[in-house]
């Protein structure tokens, strides 16, 4: 279940956790049952090899996203250096991912 932030009409904010259609919850320390949910964080977008599968990704949705990208990056290098220039600076891009 998702953990939502709320605040309510006497200031006091606080966390909960519940489904998401369920209704907010009365506030904690006061007891209020009016309450706002608040958004304290947004979350960022990230392209490329930086658009990892999460923290929490096991080692194969990793080695998935390196296969992905890497044929990409060797691309931009090659058309931009050379391939000779890419063969000796960056050996590590030749490696095949399938």
């Amino acid at each position: 279940m998702p953990l939502y932030d709320y605040r309510c009409q006497n200031g006091h904010q606080f966390e909960a956790r519940h489904g998401f259609d369920d209704p907010a919850p009365a506030c904690p320390d006061c007891g209020e049952a009016n309450v706002q949910r608040i958004i304290t964080s947004a979350p960022a977008q990230m392209l490329g090899m930086l658009a990892s599968p999460g923290k929490n990704a096991t080692k194969e949705q990793l080695r998935a996203k390196w296969a992905e990208e890497t044929p990409k990056l060797r691309e931009k290098l090659v058309s931009k250096l050379g391939e000779e220039t890419v063969n000796k600076y960056a050996p590590t891009l030749n490696t095949k991912y399938d």
